[in-house]
C-alpha cells in the first residue's frame, strides 16, 4: 500500500470486493482471505454484499483492504479498467464470459468461454513485471480451478 512517504507491506490478504448498493459502490472486505477456502470466501462475500446493500456494514468492514476485485460481468461488460482505491496498490477488473472460437486440443476449432481481466497497479508499489507474474498465476488458477481446492 502506498502511504504517501513509504510503502506498507501487508502480511495478510484483506480482499475488498466492489458491491453496487443502488446508491453507489462500497467495498466490503474479506479479511484474511489467504487462509480461507473458496466456499468460505463465497459465503463471506454474499453475506457482506447483502449487508452492504442494506446499509448495515460497520466502517471497519469496508475501510482498508489490501487489494480490490471489481466484477462488471453481471452487467454484460466484457472488459473494463478499474481505478485503484488508495492506499491499495492494485485492483482487478473482471469482465463477463463470452463464447469464442479457439483452437481445440486436437488443433480443430472449438468453442470456449473466455473471460477478460485487467489489473491496474500503482507502480510506486508494484512493478508492472510483478503484476504480470501475478496475472500469470491467476490465469493458471482460473483455467484449472481444481488446483485451488488442494
Amino acid at each position: 500500500a502506498w502511504m504517501d512517504t513509504f510503502i506498507r507491506q501487508h502480511n495478510t490478504v484483506d480482499m475488498s470486493v466492489a458491491v453496487d448498493t443502488g446508491n453507489g459502490l462500497i467495498t466490503p472486505i474479506v479479511k484474511g482471505a489467504e487462509s480461507k477456502g473458496l466456499a468460505e470466501i463465497s459465503e463471506t462475500v454474499k453475506e457482506l454484499a447483502t449487508r452492504a446493500k442494506a446499509g448495515k456494514l460497520q466502517p471497519q468492514e469496508f475501510q482498508g483492504g489490501s487489494f480490490t476485485i471489481s466484477n462488471l460481468g453481471m452487467f454484460g461488460i466484457n472488459q473494463f479498467t478499474a481505478i485503484i482505491n488508495p492506499p491499495q496498490a492494485c485492483i482487478l477488473a473482471v469482465g463477463g464470459t463470452e463464447k469464442k472460437v479457439v483452437p481445440g486440443p486436437d488443433g480443430n476449432p472449438s468453442v470456449a468461454n473466455v473471460m477478460r481481466v485487467t489489473m491496474s497497479c500503482d507502480h510506486r508499489v508494484v512493478d508492472g513485471a510483478v503484476g504480470a507474474q501475478w496475472l500469470q498465476h491467476f490465469k493458471k488458477f482460473v483455467e484449472n480451478p481444481q488446483s485451488m481446492l488442494l
